[in-house]
């Protein structure tokens, strides 16, 4: 079962003429910019600029404006509380509604959340808004589509898949001429075969169980897996993790022969931590004492990508709270942030 989306072209809010100075945010991983921002407990957005998507909005950063598309993994406030505000916006600039995807068990509950706001606001708030459950695909445009699949947290909540769609002539065509494939076309030949590439995984909160569903094999070959790792050392115990419906890191490092993808984006750092445990090389030590095979050690450090969670107009508020220092540099776009060992 599918759902289709609509093309935009909507310019960015906010930007005057420093388009150049904005391209350089982010991380770059197998040809995709991302960006966003992720602490466990405060706020997820995670944004792919090039697919004009984003996934969960977190408080709404203010360049996940520009994304036509949003993608909820769950109704916890630190991933869904900035919804309304999104939408909003996009108004306020004139911008084009947006499309948000929910799981289908919490439309009805985000309808009556617009409601809300629509009689405080006095505004129209005008979206376009879609349940998809577990295993159906909604369609950007003719070369993209995304499925949802089943995630494991203390509330109901779903994983996205982003697919690159593409025809490909059938092999007894390859060699014909162009008037041969036209003529072959007008007779009704279905001269052409579809194939789909799993391109970028996104779990939003989830148990490490999501990685031995049999049914979510296309999210652990995807080129780019941004998956959770709230807690990251033995001051967490694995039960504990499960407890609250997250990941462990030593979960993931465990499971190391399980992942096909070219990168592994982790994210949602619990905002316990000092800000040296979620520094490559913090994560480096931690990854070589706890995983006791060599070659799964080898195949996990290889993809594997730190992100650390920009804190824009909130971090000096968090770092105060969680007892963080940060320093001048702690920002995504920095090279000294990310790893590929």
């Amino acid at each position: 079962m599918d759902k289709r989306g609509a093309k935009s072209k909507s310019p960015e809010p906010g930007n005057q003429g420093n388009d150049e100075k904005k391209s350089k945010k982010g991380l770059e991983i197998e040809g995709y910019r991302v960006e966003g921002l992720s602490i466990g407990g405060h706020e997820t957005c995670i944004i792919f600029p090039t697919l004009n998507l984003a996934f969960d909005i977190g408080r709404c950063p203010q360049r996940a404006l520009s994304q036509d598309f949003l993608f909820i993994s769950h109704g916890h406030m630190d991933h869904i509380g900035g919804l309304p505000m999104y939408v909003a916006t996009r108004g306020l600039y004139g911008m084009k509604p947006p499309t948000i995807v929910v799981p289908t068990c919490i439309k009805e509950d985000v309808k009556k959340l617009f409601e809300v706001h629509r009689k405080m606001d006095q505004s129209e708030l005008k979206h376009n808004l879609i349940g998809l459950d577990v295993g159906e695909e909604f369609f950007l445009r003719r070369d993209l589509k995304v499925r949802a699949f089943r995630t494991y947290h203390v509330i109901p909540s779903q994983g996205y898949v982003v697919y690159s769609v593409k025809q490909k002539l059938k092999d007894e065509y390859m060699g014909l001429s162009g008037n041969e494939i036209k003529n072959l076309k007008s007779s009704g030949v279905e001269i052409t075969y579809t194939t789909t590439t799993p391109e970028v995984a996104f779990t939003g909160d989830t148990m490490s169980d999501f990685i031995v569903d049999e049914a979510n094999l296309d999210v652990l070959r995807a080129k780019i897996l941004v998956v959770e790792s709230t807690f990251v050392d033995n001051s967490v115990s694995v039960e504990h993790a499960r407890d609250y419906g997250h990941v462990h890191l030593s979960e993931i490092i465990n499971y190391a022969d399980k992942f096909k993808n070219r990168a592994i984006l982790l994210i949602h750092f619990s905002a316990r931590y000092a800000l040296e445990y979620v520094l490559p090389g913090g994560l480096k030590k931690l990854i070589c004492h706890c995983c006791p095979d060599r070659l799964s050690r080898k195949q996990l450090r290889r993809c594997l990508h730190l992100w650390l969670a920009e804190f824009l107009h909130s971090q000096k508020i968090v770092s105060k709270r969680c007892g963080i220092e940060l320093p001048t540099f702690a920002t995504p776009s920095n090279p000294a942030l990310r790893f590929s060992l």
